[in-house]
């Protein structure tokens, strides 16, 4: 089973317009579609969609949208119960695939629910292969929450013989991934899904160079020298590189009319770990991850896909011999 945190829940609104959006103009929607969504509510979508056993845990009220909605479509899930309500997170799409997204911060979360997430992660770690903690933090949560809680689980999900029953998967950006390689916790993640500017924050080097695959790959190298165990970094429409100490190796995208890049990145990290969960090599899992985010990228709005929107015989993964950029 793979178990996601989405620690600040929305309802993803999004809104087709017809025509370039132009400041301070007046415009019309085409349509206007709403579904539940966070990053790690994504991933579950993205995995119940494609068979496997997943549970999502997010703080949310029994009669909220978010729970609503994945009470609607099926998904399995277990809620800290918080008074208020889920963000709203307004994506504007365009014809040519340009996404302008505005997020809500979120509703603030308590010492109290922070404690009560943990205990539940902890409960269900003992059944799980994967726990993804994935997105932002919400007001009031400590920026190193995702640390603690990589140092928490990491240390109970050794097995007698010292191997990792359930491995953490990490997605989120700025402050919150800065502190995952604090000295101070002593724990890194199995896997973390940068993009190239996310990369970017973690090596001090420039997001536009990390678009180049090769100059991402030895980059995403530093940060597995540093004891993460798989580094999945996706380049946008250039595809992704996947580094670990098995070696790199990289997929271009396949050609697609893009329409929204909304999920995107979690639908890569979702067929990631769908290839993962069936045994999968390394070069089929980076190949799954980018046939599942251009597969998302092809959609429109926040809808996110399915086995049968997947091209995986359009992607091919090659071995990457990575050379260090200059410093």
């Amino acid at each position: 089973m793979i178990v996601t945190l989405t620690a600040n829940p929305s309802v993803d609104r999004t809104v087709t317009l017809t025509e370039p959006l132009r400041r301070g103009q007046v415009h019309r929607a085409a349509s206007v579609t709403s579904h539940p969504g966070g990053k790690g509510v994504n991933v579950a979508r993205v995995v119940s969609e494609g068979g496997a056993a997943v549970l999502a845990v997010l703080p949310g009220a029994e009669d909220d949208p978010v729970v609503h909605g994945l009470r609607t479509a099926g998904i399995e899930f277990r809620t800290v119960p918080v008074a208020g309500g889920p963000r709203v997170n307004l994506t504007i799409a365009e014809t040519d695939g340009t996404t302008t997204k505005i997020n809500e911060p979120g509703y603030p979360l308590k010492a109290r629910d922070l404690a009560e997430l943990t205990a539940l992660l902890v409960e269900l770690s003992a059944g799980a292969q994967w726990i993804v903690l994935s997105g932002s933090l919400p007001p009031g949560v400590p920026v190193d929450w995702y640390a603690q809680l990589v140092a928490t689980l990491s240390t109970l999900s050794l097995s007698p013989n010292g191997t990792r029953r359930t491995r953490v998967a990490v997605d989120t950006s700025d402050a919150p991934l800065l502190a995952l390689f604090a000295e101070s916790f002593g724990a890194v993640p199995d896997l973390i899904k940068p993009n190239s500017e996310e990369l970017a924050q973690l090596t001090g080097l420039d997001a536009i160079d990390l678009e180049n695959p090769t100059a991402a790959a030895e980059a995403a190298s530093t940060l597995v020298e540093r004891g993460v165990g798989t580094v999945l970094a996706t380049l946008g429409a250039a595809g992704a590189v996947l580094v670990s100490a098995e070696g790199a190796w990289f997929a271009a995208a396949p050609p697609i009319v893009p329409r929204s890049t909304v999920g995107a990145g979690d639908s890569a990290l979702a067929g990631y770990l769908l290839a993962d969960l069936a045994g999968a090599s390394p070069a089929d899992r980076l190949r799954t991850a980018v046939a599942y985010g251009s597969a998302a990228t092809a959609l429109p709005g926040t809808e996110l896909p399915g086995p049968a929107d997947i091209l995986l015989e359009a992607v091919t993964a090659t071995p990457l011999t990575a050379e260090r950029p200059p410093a």
